[in-house]
């Protein structure tokens, strides 16, 4: 079933979604890799599947074929194999650590206060357009150095990586080059600075990996966080009960967040590549297949979790893969929750009547590689 492009009421879209997952779950009993035909890919349902391909870079590349003109784009982070994928990681996280994450939990803080006193008084918001996306474009223009005038233009690109503009990658491109060109000159206490004069073992990061790095965090970063946030709002929304106990019962709020990467994960689907032929359950797969890794369905396999098509706001343990697994799992897991974690407890806190307009209508994104919604209309 096709959810894009979709505009549908509140109700109807908790129905869509259910139907959708009894089909992926009829998937997983019968066909957990399916293949399809029109976009020669096969698709992997099961939670042990999933792992297992996420584990196994020696079978299941990373570097996944792209078109030519975004060929540099794809050598980052994301898309590469050991060993190139090792020194790459290893560099960034020499200065892209938790400890730096957890120094900009008071100035969050401010940023969520200062988000919520522009919409306070008029007792209502979208809040997408109004908290969730700003307040991740705020954090990780910060963490880079990028001039406040310029965070616009940040979140307009992102945008744009996310629909496949490619006019956006390359905007985005050339302003990280002219940055990292002004910090070589002129270093600060921005994280750029800190990636030019990160080294290990003699390795140092060339200007093409620093630029995709900027870009990999910026993207990633705000769509994850901007979807987590509201994605929270709308799983509230849906079971009421487990809202109440949260207001309660604070401190269950990183159980919350966790049990939202699981049952609504903003990352849909990640791209892997066969090396070699191989088998994945009774399935032999060729050499040279791109194989689409279903994270938000392995986080509904029901031979995982218990209650999988259930939102347990104390869900523990809970071993989602929202963040991948293996050499890839995120590097900016540690911001995202932090951000979750500081976000949501400000609004329950400040707003504790929120709740979603009664005759809104939610559009999903267009894609369907990420699970989130371009508008959420609340009162408070």
């Amino acid at each position: 079933m096709q959810l894009n492009h979709q505009v549908i009421d509140q109700k109807r879209i908790f129905q869509l979604a259910g139907d959708r997952h009894v089909w992926y779950a009829k998937m997983r009993q019968e066909s957990p890799i399916l293949y399809h035909p029109e976009h020669q890919a096969w698709t992997v349902f099961r939670y042990e599947d999933v792992k297992q391909i996420l584990s196994d870079w020696h079978t299941f590349s990373s570097k996944v074929p792209h078109p030519p003109e975004q060929t540099d784009f794809t050598q980052s982070l994301n898309f590469t194999d050991p060993p190139k994928h090792h020194s790459l990681r290893t560099l960034v996280a020499k200065v892209f650590t938790q400890r730096r994450v957890e120094l900009l939990a008071p100035r969050m803080l401010e940023m969520t206060h200062e988000l919520l006193d522009r919409v306070e008084a008029q007792g209502r918001m979208d809040f997408i357009h109004d908290f969730s996306s700003p307040f991740p474009v705020i954090v990780i223009a910060e963490i880079l150095g990028v001039p406040i005038e310029e965070r616009e233009d940040f979140k307009r690109w992102s945008n744009g990586i996310i629909a496949e503009d490619l006019t956006a990658y390359q905007a985005m491109g050339d302003y990280f080059r002219q940055l990292l060109q002004q910090r070589q000159g002129k270093p600060g206490k921005d994280l750029i600075s800190d990636l030019i004069a990160a080294h290990e073992g003699g390795d140092k990061l060339t200007a093409q990996e620093l630029v995709d790095f900027c870009i990999v965090l910026l993207v990633a970063g705000h769509e994850t966080t901007t979807n987590l946030l509201a994605n929270a709002i709308v799983c509230f929304h849906e079971y009421p009960e487990a809202y109440k106990q949260l207001q309660n019962e604070p401190s269950l709020l990183p159980l919350a967040i966790e049990e939202v990467l699981r049952y609504r994960s903003p990352a849909q689907i990640i791209p892997r590549f066969t090396k070699v032929e191989t088998q994945i359950s009774n399935q032999i797969i060729p050499a040279g297949q791109l194989i689409r890794v279903c994270l938000g369905e392995a986080n509904r396999d029901e031979q995982q979790f218990e209650e999988a098509d259930k939102f347990v706001i104390d869900r523990d343990p809970n071993e989602h893969v929202a963040f991948g697994n293996g050499i890839h799992f995120c590097l900016g897991a540690p911001l995202a929750r932090l951000e979750a974690k500081i976000g949501l407890s400000t609004v329950l806190e400040r707003l504790p009547n929120l709740r979603i307009e009664p005759n809104a209508k939610l559009e999903l994104v267009a894609s369907a590689d990420v699970h989130g919604f371009k508008a959420l209309p609340v009162l408070f």
